[in-house]
C-alpha cells in the first residue's frame, strides 16, 4: 500500500484523485489543496504545492510514497529535482520529469530546439528576443498570414497569438517582447508557420527508456459553439478521437513518441511521467504542435476514465523501469465530457454561487474543477467549475448522457457549450 500526495486544485486532479483512490495499492492518500470534489477520494491539505518546503513538511508528515503534480508549473520549477536532493525525500516516486525535462513545455524554444535535433515533425519558426526586434519584425513581413505568436515560457495558457494579418502579427509581437506583456515569459519569442488541420492530444507515460500510450483525445478550446469566440482552458473533451485511427497513431508512434523518448535519453535528460503530445493532422501526417509535461485538463476527464489499468500499479513499473512489461488497455466505450463554467468565464467572472443538483447527477462522473466547500454548500470558486463525463458506444451518446446530466446542475451564471464533438457528431459526418 502506498501513500500518496495529489497536487492541484482542478478537473484533472478531482479525476486522477477518483482514479488513484481506487486502485487496492492506494493507501493513504492526500489532495494539496483538492477542491469540493477531491475530498470525497481521500483528505485536502491546505498546502500550496508552489512551496516546496510546505509540499515536503506534508509528505515526511504523512509518509508519503508518491508525489504526483498535476499542474505544470511545479514540474517546471524543479519539484522533482528539490526531491531528488532531499536525503529526507529522495525515496519518494515523483510522477513527472526532472526541471531540465519540464523544459519541454517550460520554454517553447527548447522545445522547438529538441524536435529540430531528432528530426520531429513540427512547424517552421524562428525565436526573436527584444535585440532582435527588427529582425523579428522583418520576419513576420516575410511570412503568410496567419503567422502564429508565442510567448516562449509559461503564460497560463495565454501565450499563444494566430494573427490574420501581418499588422497584427507585428502588434501581438511587439506586446509580447517589447511591453513584456508576460512578464519574463515573454522575453523571449516564438514565430512561427501556422498549420491548417485537426487538432488532438496524445499521452505517453515513461520511464525514461520505455514508454506506454494512454487513450487519445480531442479538447475544444473556443467558448463560443460552432469554435467561435474566446480561447478558454478547454470546455469539454472526447476520446477516442475518430480520425485517429490505427494506422494514425502508428505514424504518430514512428515519427513523434518514439523519437521524443529516445532523444530525451541520449541527451540524458531525466524524465518519468507524462509527456503530452499537442499534434494537428495535416493531410494525414501528424505534426508537434506543443508538448507539455502533465497531464491536459479537460483531456484527463476522458482519458483516465478510458484506462483500464490501475494507475498506481503503473507508476509503480514506470518507478522500476519496466513499463515495457506492461499491456495498457483501453475501453471500448467512448467517453465525453462537458465543461460547466462560470458566467463570464474566460473574461471577468464571479465566484462563490452556490451550486444545487449535484447530488441528481447518476450514471455519469462528476469531476469538480473551480469549487470550494463553504459550509454545508458548494460554491463555484472558478472560471471552469465541473466536468460532467459519460460513457457509451458512440460519442454522440456519450455527450447526450452529459448534457442530460450538466441540465441538473444549476447555479448562477452557469454556460456550457451543446456542441462538444460538433465535427464527429453533426448528422452528416456521423461516425
Amino acid at each position: 500500500m502506498k501513500n500518496i500526495l495529489l497536487l492541484g486544485s482542478g478537473g484533472r486532479e478531482c479525476t486522477l484523485a477518483w482514479k488513484l483512490s481506487h486502485s487496492p495499492l492506494c493507501g493513504s492518500f492526500y489532495i494539496a489543496p483538492g477542491n469540493a470534489g477531491t475530498g470525497a477520494y481521500g483528505i485536502n491539505l491546505p498546502v500550496n504545492y508552489n512551496d516546496f518546503e510546505a509540499v515536503k513538511k506534508a509528505c515526511i508528515e504523512y509518509k508519503i510514497d508518491i508525489l504526483f503534480p498535476g499542474p505544470e508549473d511545479p514540474l517546471v520549477a524543479g519539484i522533482y529535482d528539490f526531491f531528488k536532493n532531499d536525503p529526507a525525500l529522495r525515496h519518494i516516486i515523483v510522477v513527472g520529469p526532472s526541471k531540465e525535462g519540464a523544459q519541454l513545455e517550460g520554454s517553447k524554444a527548447f522545445s522547438k530546439k529538441f524536435m529540430e535535433r531528432h528530426k520531429i515533425p513540427t512547424a517552421a519558426y524562428k525565436e526573436f528576443t527584444a535585440e532582435s526586434f527588427e529582425q523579428g519584425v522583418a520576419y513576420i513581413k516575410r511570412s503568410d498570414p496567419p503567422i502564429v505568436i508565442k510567448a516562449d515560457g509559461l503564460a497560463a495558457g495565454k501565450g499563444v497569438v494566430i494573427a490574420d494579418n501581418t499588422i497584427d502579427a507585428v502588434k501581438a509581437f511587439r506586446s509580447m517582447v517589447m511591453n513584456q506583456q508576460f512578464g519574463d515569459a515573454s522575453k523571449k519569442v516564438v514565430i512561427e508557420q501556422f498549420l491548417d488541420g485537426i487538432e488532438l492530444s496524445v499521452f505517453a507515460l515513461t520511464d525514461g527508456t520505455n514508454y506506454v500510450l494512454l487513450p487519445e483525445a480531442k479538447d475544444y478550446k473556443r467558448i463560443g459553439e460552432g469554435d467561435k469566440g474566446l480561447n478558454t482552458g478547454g470546455m469539454g473533451a472526447i476520446s477516442p478521437v475518430p480520425f485517429a485511427d490505427a494506422a494514425f497513431i502508428q505514424k504518430v508512434t514512428d515519427r513523434i513518441i518514439k523519437p521524443t523518448v529516445n532523444g530525451l535519453k541520449q541527451e540524458k535528460i531525466t524524465y518519468q511521467g507524462i509527456i503530452f503530445f499537442g499534434l494537428i493532422k495535416v493531410k494525414d501526417e501528424p505534426y508537434v504542435i506543443e508538448y507539455n509535461c502533465r497531464l491536459g485538463d479537460p483531456e484527463t476527464e476522458v482519458v483516465i476514465p478510458r484506462l483500464e489499468n490501475d494507475l498506481v500499479a503503473l507508476i509503480l513499473k514506470m518507478d522500476e523501469g519496466k513499463l515495457n512489461e506492461v499491456t495498457v488497455k483501453h475501453s471500448a466505450k467512448a467517453a465525453g465530457a462537458v465543461m460547466m463554467v462560470s458566467g463570464g468565464y474566460p473574461e471577468d467572472y464571479a465566484k462563490g454561487k452556490v451550486m444545487t443538483g449535484l447530488d441528481k447527477v447518476r450514471g455519469s462522473l462528476l469531476f469538480h474543477a473551480g469549487t470550494a466547500q463553504k459550509g454545508d454548500d458548494v460554491v463555484t470558486n472558478g472560471g471552469r467549475v465541473l466536468a460532467i463525463t459519460s460513457y457509451a458506444d458512440s460519442i454522440q451518446q456519450a455527450l447526450a448522457k452529459s448534457y442530460e446530466q450538466a441540465a441538473l446542475v444549476e447555479y448562477e451564471g452557469r454556460y456550457y457549450r451543446k456542441d462538444i464533438g460538433w465535427e464527429f457528431t453533426a448528422p452528416e459526418v456521423a461516425q
